[in-house]
């Protein structure tokens, strides 16, 4: 009796684990087996779905903020393909068609037939037909009613739409197919009004799947002020991708980047970074819920360093004068008979720097073009390119031009402190310097005796050419690069180096010298080059960097997270404190003295202004260069201007004082 009782309770427990086992089993059984096709159809709907949302491209400020690429709002309707309900999606496009016909906007119509009498027809024979053929599983020779028969057998479309409706809903849903179906929204029409926005909102109410959403496009905010520096977007290169696709910023094969300019030497600044949100469906389709694992963030803002009204300034002066010095070379050519009088005027470029850091506060070339309509591909792309003055060509920071007489102050330094001569020296002026009888120099006066001043004041060029063979052209370059003729200003976007006769020269003969040292020979410089010459007289011979970025903040401009305002030190001409005094005491000359090649124009200005003409000969009309800054005895400001064949001096002067007049409005 008393085993019994004892095997009772252990026997209870095993058939008890036996019982479990065996209700899992069926369990199992009926899951994997009986219904496991059921259930994994099931599980295949109940999933989630990465979808990415868009990065937003930091902006371009001038330096007081005001927006020079900025992003602007518009809207676009979208298709949400996880939301929407596949039995009623295609009266959902139609009542969207209908919306967008009353309100005058556009959808995003791709098919490539349309409506003919109730019958149908393609819309040419090109690629875009072949492609649609093949889609649609048709032959190629297939009509285009046979081409719908076929989509609308794919999509099992019903009967019962009139023959217009049937073709829009199929161009519906061609174009879902052709942007890549999957969990991303359908963009069904974009940048639609104000009007499209608010009828769709209000007719769509209850309806899934379909949301007016905002978007940004880049926009530049004053087309053809500073189009050569901001730069424009295009579409991403191969190579451009493999450098760029480590960056951490999420590059596809399908993105637009930077091209030029500040847009592509700040790509990854400006730059956002998208966001992907997983959005879960439970087995009926409907949506569970959206949590967003990545939030997007936006690219950084950029200030530059721009004046927005000194920009224009140099914009405008630079067509007006440009246009005045063509009118007057044209009426020289009927009243001497003789052409390259500077009817063939068409550009030129100006640049004024901030002395105290070389920042750049205005930079421009004419001319220019619409930073809008630009696009690598789009039409009016092809006619700059075809346009003979070039307007895309960036003249300021990589047109290479010769100067000519405004490289004199720089010789008169370099002389000067290899004591070459002194101020007092005197060199009597014949009018042609024929020293060397295969390379004479002739000047524009018979000046007799000149001294240093008088020969900066008047621009002789008989005393320079003669300064220049003692110097030699080795000393000469040595002083020339430290005031950075031939080197590179450290600007944040494309430049050139330019030309320095003699170091870069790739054959020289003794009596080219002479006319190096009136900047002509192969000498060939940049604007900013020579407004970097310029600030560094004005700045006691201490070259700086040139810049153009201010500063880099995040999209909401609340933090600063770079600066770049501080001055930073490239170099220094090595001319003694005395030397460079008499130097830019005989510049101020150029301004104050009646014989001064600038006095009519800066004679009587309200501030006092150091500053050297030139004139510089090459293929057509001479060009018209001009350097100065000011105020004399405390430099704020040094600019550079040049005007390709405008023959006299007039008009480059006009450009500089333009400026002048506008900074010094403050």
């Amino acid at each position: 009796m008393k085993k019994s009782r004892l095997k009772t309770p252990f026997t209870i427990c095993i058939i008890l684990v036996l019982v479990c086992m065996g209700v899992f089993t069926a369990r199992l059984v009926d899951w994997q087996l009986i219904h496991g096709r059921q259930y994994q159809m099931i599980s295949a709907k109940s999933t989630n779905f990465s979808v990415e949302t868009d990065a937003v491209r930091g902006e371009i400020l001038d330096s007081g903020g005001k927006g020079l690429v900025v992003n602007v709002t518009h809207y676009k309707i979208v298709i949400n393909r996880l939301y929407a309900d596949e039995s009623t999606l295609d009266n959902t496009s139609l009542l969207l068609i209908s919306l967008l016909n009353k309100t005058g906007d556009k959808w995003n119509d791709t098919l490539p037939i349309r409506e003919n009498n109730g019958g149908y027809a393609f819309d040419g024979e090109g690629e875009n037909v072949k492609k649609l053929k093949e889609y649609a599983g048709a032959k190629s020779g297939a009509s285009a009613q046979e081409c719908i028969s076929a989509l609308k057998s794919k999509w099992k479309i019903p009967d019962g739409y009139p023959a217009d409706q049937l073709r829009n809903v199929l161009s519906v849903r061609y174009g879902m197919a052709q942007s890549g179906g999957g969990a991303s929204p359908y963009v069904f029409a974009e940048d639609v009004s104000r009007a499209a926005m608010n009828a769709v909102s209000e007719n769509t109410q209850g309806v899934k799947g379909v949301d007016v959403q905002t978007y940004f496009v880049r926009k530049a905010e004053q087309p053809t002020l500073a189009p050569h520096i901001l730069g424009a977007l295009g579409a991403i290169s191969q190579e451009e991708y493999d450098k760029l696709k480590s960056s951490g910023k999420g590059y596809k094969l399908t993105d637009s980047v930077g091209k030029f300019g500040i847009e592509q030497a700040f790509e990854e600044q400006l730059r956002g970074v998208g966001g992907t949100k997983i959005i879960r469906k439970n087995a009926d389709g409907s949506v569970i819920d959206t949590v967003e694992t990545i939030n997007s963030k936006p690219g950084n803002t950029l200030y530059l360093t721009l004046d927005s009204k000194l920009q224009s300034t140099a914009v405008k002066s630079l067509e007006k004068n440009i246009k005045a010095a063509k009118k007057a070379g044209e009426e020289e050519v009927i009243n001497k008979g003789k052409k390259l009088q500077g009817e063939d005027c068409e550009s030129g470029a100006a640049v004024m720097l901030r002395v105290k850091d070389f920042a750049v506060l205005a930079a421009a070339g004419f001319p220019a073009y619409d930073l809008n309509k630009y696009s690598e591909y789009g039409d009016y792309y092809v006619s700059l390119t075809k346009n003979k003055n070039a307007p895309l060509f960036n003249r300021a920071f990589t047109g290479t031009f010769a100067w000519g007489s405004v490289f004199k102050p720089c010789v008169a330094m370099a002389a000067l402190e290899e004591k070459i001569i002194k101020p007092s020296t005197e060199i009597f002026c014949t009018q042609k310097y024929d020293y060397y009888p295969s390379n004479v120099v002739r000047c524009m006066h018979r000046h007799e005796e000149e001294d240093l001043k008088g020969a900066v004041t008047e621009s002789c060029n008989y005393y320079f050419a003669e300064t220049g063979r003692r110097l030699g052209i080795e000393n000469m370059y040595l002083y020339a690069q430290r005031f950075g003729f031939g080197e590179y200003t450290g600007v944040e976007i494309d430049e050139s180096r330019g030309t320095l006769a003699g170091r870069d020269s790739t054959v020289w003969e003794e009596g080219n010298t002479v006319s190096a040292a009136i900047g002509q020979s192969d000498n060939s410089f940049t604007p900013v080059q020579l407004a970097a010459y310029a600030a560094t007289i004005a700045n006691k011979g201490v070259r700086l960097k040139t810049h153009i970025v201010s500063r880099i903040t995040d999209y909401e401009r609340k933090t600063t997270l770079e600066s770049f305002d501080k001055a930073q030190k490239l170099g220094t001409c090595g001319v003694s404190e005395e030397n460079q005094k008499t130097v830019r005491e005989a510049m101020l000359s150029v301004t104050q003295s009646e014989s001064g090649t600038a006095y009519s124009v800066f004679g009587k200005y309200k501030v006092k202004v150091a500053a050297k003409t030139g004139t510089a000969e090459n293929s057509g009309s001479d060009h018209t260069t001009f350097i100065c800054y000011a105020p004399y005895e405390k430099p704020e400001v040094a600019v550079a201007v040049v005007l390709e064949h405008g023959v006299k001096g007039v008009y480059s002067m006009q450009v500089a004082k333009d400026l002048l007049d506008e900074y010094f409005k403050k």
